[in-house]
């Protein structure tokens, strides 16, 4: 079973939040040091995923896909859940599902950013 974690970007600040606790019934995440409302942080769930170099793979990070046979050029996208597919890869045009990138080991990914702090990482791969 995989560890169920979750990290909270606050909007109005633009930085992640050190969360203690999430309170579902009345919506809220609590710091050491404050409480703050759903519609001041937007909640990114943990993968269970981690990258080539043992990092976490969250929800809305900016990854770099290396496939090994038949793809020269690394590709750069973000972490989006799927209904339909689960944890995807998002390219713009074209997504990678979890079962493409996750299962094999001829593909290498790495956290390189996230969409909130990086995001001009993905305006020069699409």
């Amino acid at each position: 079973m995989r560890e169920i974690k979750f990290r909270a970007w606050h909007k109005k600040e633009q930085r992640y939040l050190p969360i203690m606790e999430i309170h579902a019934f009345n919506w809220y995440v609590r710091t050491y040091d404050d409480k703050y409302r759903a519609p001041e942080f937007e909640l990114e769930q943990f993968t269970g995923l981690y990258d080539k170099n043992g990092k976490e793979i969250y929800e809305d990070d900016i990854v770099k896909l290396h496939v090994v046979i038949l793809s020269p050029d690394d590709k750069v996208g973000f972490i989006e859940y799927s209904p339909k597919f689960g944890y995807c890869i998002n390219f713009g045009k074209a997504i990678a599902r979890q079962e493409y990138w996750a299962a094999s080991d001829k593909h290498t990914i790495e956290v390189i950013g996230n969409i909130h702090e990086n995001k001009e990482l993905l305006e020069k791969k699409q």
